[in-house]
């Protein structure tokens, strides 16, 4: 068995249900985890980041092998997740745990994430300035399991909320492609 380096990233997106199937789909993804980052408070409960007392916001803990699927990819497929021009939260879901935001791991992450926020502004896809946050990773604390891989538990449930959140439509019009 080959010894491959794995890497981290971790990506807030609004809420987590819609931010694992994307990436969960890609060759080279070991693990994805729904969970909790950015705050204050040591583990807190989906109710807790709900009630917008903790500072965390929902986000996504990915595994990845980065000679399968580069950190470049996973931000050029984050940005295709989101309305990054979006500083109150994305699509129907408000407040601060649903912002956006990069966390970046270490200094190329942060260099790559940088650039790809400046290439997306300079772009012109967006009528809007580009509010999504860039922050160093603090700790990440796991979700609930009914959290967990909600996509595949709840299909049904999911294809709704993504549909109804407005997240659908909007990645078919700025992306050309529904995840």
């Amino acid at each position: 068995m080959e010894n491959r380096q794995y890497k981290k990233a971790t990506f807030a997106g609004g809420c987590f249900w819609c931010m694992v199937k994307p990436f969960d789909e890609q060759t080279g993804i070991i693990r994805i985890t729904s969970g909790y980052t950015g705050g204050h408070k040591e583990n807190p409960t989906y109710r807790e980041v709900c009630s917008e007392t903790t500072g965390h916001r929902e986000a996504v803990e990915i595994i990845y092998d980065p000679a399968l699927f580069p950190y470049e990819k996973l931000v050029e497929l984050f940005w295709t997740q989101i309305d990054p021009t979006d500083a109150g939260g994305q699509f129907f879901d408000r407040g601060e745990s649903y912002k956006a935001a990069i966390y970046f791991h270490d200094e190329e992450q942060k260099r790559i994430a940088m650039a790809s926020r400046q290439e997306l502004e300079q772009s012109g896809r967006f009528n809007a300035p580009i509010v999504t946050d860039i922050f160093e990773a603090k700790p990440f604390y796991e979700a609930e399991i009914e959290h967990q891989d909600y996509y595949k538990k709840h299909p049904i449930r999911y294809n709704a909320y993504h549909q109804g959140s407005g997240r659908a439509g909007f990645i078919k019009k700025y992306n050309q492609r529904s995840l």
